[in-house]
């Protein structure tokens, strides 16, 4: 992949990450809250950029999302297979929920 393909394909992901983002806190703000992370602060942001806004912001150089496991017990959590894989979900919905909103600096 050349540095073009790699900064059409961030565009593409940051497109899809706000256009979901957006869906999310439409449908249940509060829901939408929980799962992506965000403060309230920086949710209404989102919420409330018009399409120009989005597709601006979108085409930034730099991904617009984060990657929310912040350490490898959390995500071997999720990606662990076998069993107890019940507990281990349940595990790791708890250690997100814990998981401090992401804040607009």
């Amino acid at each position: 992949m050349n540095d073009r393909e790699v900064l059409e394909t961030i565009r593409d992901i940051n497109l899809s990450y706000l256009l979901l983002a957006k869906h999310m806190l439409n449908e249940d703000y509060a829901e939408g809250l929980f799962k992506l992370g965000l403060s309230a602060q920086l949710a209404d942001i989102v919420h409330t950029l018009t399409p120009a806004q989005t597709i601006k912001l979108a085409q930034s150089a730099d991904l617009v999302c984060d990657f929310r496991f912040d350490n490898a017990a959390m995500l071997m959590a999720l990606t662990s297979t076998g069993k107890g894989l019940d507990a281990t979900a349940t595990h790791a919905a708890i250690l997100l929920a814990a998981a401090p909103a992401k804040q607009f600096c």
